[in-house]
């Protein structure tokens, strides 16, 4: 059976502009939608993080605010528990690209803090990128890309269109002031033709086998994209 691999933050904190630290993790939604949504289309999952840690769930994640109620949580809680990849992750320098038919990175502020600096990471995405792989990113963890810039200052995802997380959300979250850096700005920066969409609507992005998704309610559908994709 074909294999999808899902790269996660191993982070559970979040080190704020004043060198506070922030509770995060990897976002449920951006997890869990995906992977019910892969399993169902019959891929196996397999998760793999910086050092093989057990990827932290952002517990803000979890709140009735973020799941449209308390059987909102229930259900996100029991998705969870119906991951059990999350609990046993391989190290991300232990990847072999060739064993996937596509990769996914979920979000969360957490790939802000390691994933835009792990080279393995980097290599991965670059690779999965020149591969013709469905290659999905989603919310925060396009700030993974940040470690595919080469020592010329150049990245491959240089000119390519995509979406993720944007200033105006991170604004209406609560964050942008303490952040030290936005992920829109540094997408621009990169060379990406960012687009973007109404603050928590859905949005996708697909641009040759790059497919990128806005916020959490854009999880589900990126999946869906990246299986028309493997089913072409």
């Amino acid at each position: 059976m074909s294999k999808i691999l899902f790269v996660m933050t191993g982070a559970d904190k979040w080190t704020l502009k004043d060198g506070t630290q922030h509770p995060t993790g990897f976002w449920a939604e951006e997890a869990t939608a995906p992977y019910e949504a892969f399993t169902h289309a019959g891929f196996d999952i397999v998760v793999a993080t910086p050092g093989g840690v057990i990827p932290p769930v952002d517990k803000a994640s979890l709140s009735a605010e973020a799941n449209g109620g308390d059987e909102g949580v229930d259900k996100t809680l029991q998705a969870l528990e119906d991951f059990p990849e999350l609990k046993n992750p391989i190290s991300l320098h232990e990847v072999h690209l060739n064993d996937y038919a596509a990769v996914f990175y979920p979000g969360g502020h957490g790939p802000m803090e390691d994933l835009a600096k792990d080279p393995n990471s980097g290599e991965l995405l670059i690779a999965a990128l020149n591969s013709g792989k469905p290659l999905g990113i989603v919310c925060h963890a396009p700030a993974a890309l940040l470690a595919t810039i080469g020592p010329d200052g150049t990245s491959p995802f240089a000119g390519y269109r995509m979406t993720g997380f944007t200033n105006a959300e991170e604004e209406q979250a609560g964050h942008a002031d303490k952040a030290p850096w936005l992920l829109q700005d540094r997408l621009v920066a990169l060379g990406a033709d960012f687009r973007e969409s109404d603050p928590w609507a859905p949005h996708v992005e697909a641009d040759r086998n790059l497919f990128t998704g806005q916020n959490p309610a854009s999880s589900a559908p990126l999946a869906q994209k990246m299986l028309d994709a493997l089913q072409e």
